[in-house]
């Protein structure tokens, strides 16, 4: 869900099909060669229904991001939550300037002083500090970081 989006939403039916996908996929790909016909072949539907289900959660929306999940600091990567605090009036304005950086993920509006939250993913542990001045100017407010300072595994999952 983006900074921008209505806080109530109707949660829509899922076809038998598209329950599965959703609730298998929430656990990670199986690395194998073929790991989309794996899973297809868990829950009994042929990879061709799998990408085709995939496809369209995405086209519809349902999903709004399929992919990867890098550990950008593993990887010699800069990565970080920030904050920001943002008069409703700006909300609006700023959460479309924000998005539109490529190094900003999750971004989110909050119930609180500290109101917009994102994540940033940098190539270098360097970049971060210089996309959180790139925002800072573009947008006229301050970022407040803050990194990570110990990980902790959830694994959390929605299921549907």
């Amino acid at each position: 869900m983006s900074a921008t989006a209505e806080r109530t939403q109707v949660v829509p039916d899922f076809t038998e099909v598209e329950r599965a996908v959703i609730n298998r996929l929430q656990t990670g790909l199986p690395l194998v060669q073929s790991p989309y016909a794996a899973v297809a072949d868990e829950l009994g539907i042929t990879e061709q229904t799998l990408l085709a289900t995939l496809q369209d959660l995405l086209e519809r929306r349902i999903l709004t991001r399929f992919g990867p999940m890098f550990h950008a600091g593993e990887m010699g990567g800069g990565l970080t939550l920030a904050a920001m605090r943002i008069p409703e009036q700006d909300f609006d304005r700023v959460t479309e300037q924000v998005n539109a950086f490529d190094e900003v993920a999750h971004n989110y509006r909050r119930e609180h002083e500290l109101n917009m939250w994102f994540v940033l993913a940098t190539e270098t542990p360097g970049g971060i500090l210089a996309t959180i001045a790139q925002i800072e100017a573009i947008t006229g407010y301050p970022v407040y970081n803050m990194p990570k300072e110990e990980e902790f595994h959830v694994n959390l999952h929605f299921a549907v």
